[in-house]
């Protein structure tokens, strides 16, 4: 498949520099679009905007990175986009990584995404009878993955599949958005490709740490970032689009990681208020952002 027209998507939220990854962009999409969380746009940004001729979408409040993807999509889309990629304001593509991407879209291929790492760590998650797990090394692989997920930044959707599929969605707020919009596309019948030789450094939290006799780094988010992840999981648990074992898998995971982050965190007292509201709005399914 041709794609003429591919316009990039980035969600900003009070970002650093953002530069190299708008300038990276503007020369190899026909459209850059910034949709910006911030209460107000740094002024760095707006410069930075007029620089590389991206289109800044000030919200003026927090809306979630769901929402504001959906903003700078639906406006892509009203514009002639053949494909959006996705991207944060963390991540810097390669010079030539949305041309390399495209060129693996398909018509049984809904999105493609570039092999993020987090260090020596493949971000790359492939399916298995208890759910979607990540290998342990680097990956020697030159042939595209068929995946379980991609993760959003980087990510390179056919806006035909978006249209039937559907955008993203908006009730999580942040974490979890992208396995539940891949599992969607994935229930229409479409296939999701991570490119080995296409490498994107990510980082998955704000710090990550090493745990004696496990090989794979935890990550450890904000204290907010808890709750979310803790309401969304139990959303994810009721997603008729994964399978069972999953959804159980799932349940296991954020129990899990409630424990850890209960043990370990100096913060505990209110990192365990945030679990216990995600637990109890996840119960009620209050989506969208905290109240």
């Amino acid at each position: 498949m041709n794609f003429s027209a591919i316009s990039a998507v980035v969600v900003t939220y009070h970002p650093q520099d953002v530069n190299e990854l708008l300038g990276n962009l503007a020369l190899q999409c026909t459209e850059v679009i910034v949709v910006d969380n911030s209460e107000v746009p740094p002024e760095h940004l707006i410069d930075t905007c007029n620089k590389t001729h991206a289109r800044l979408l000030s919200l003026g409040k927090n809306v979630g990175i769901a929402a504001a993807q959906n903003i700078g999509i639906d406006l892509a889309l009203n514009h002639g986009a053949e494909a959006i990629i996705l991207f944060d304001q963390d991540s810097v593509p390669g010079s030539s990584l949305v041309l390399e991407l495209a060129h693996y879209l398909a018509d049984d291929v809904a999105a493609v995404g570039p092999t993020p790492y987090d260090g020596d760590e493949p971000l790359v998650y492939t399916d298995h009878t208890w759910g979607p797990k990540r290998p342990r090394t680097r990956l020697d692989s030159t042939e595209p993955i068929d995946v379980s997920f991609l993760l959003a930044s980087g990510c390179l959707i056919r806006a035909d599949v978006l249209r039937e599929v559907g955008f993203m969605p908006a009730e999580y707020f942040i974490d979890h958005v992208d396995l539940a919009w891949c599992m969607r596309a994935r229930a229409y019948g479409y296939r999701l490709l991570a490119i080995p030789t296409v490498q994107l450094p990510h980082s998955l939290g704000d710090k990550g740490i090493k745990i004696k006799g496990r090989s794979k780094t935890i990550h450890v988010h904000s204290p907010i970032r808890n709750y979310y992840l803790t309401r969304n999981t139990i959303e994810v648990m009721r997603n008729p689009d994964l399978p069972l074992r999953w959804r159980i898998r799932y349940g296991y995971w954020i129990t899990r990681f409630a424990a850890f982050t209960l043990l370990t965190s100096s913060d505990r007292g209110m990192r365990g208020e945030l679990i216990l509201r995600g637990v109890r709005d996840g119960l009620r399914r209050r989506m969208g952002k905290i109240h």
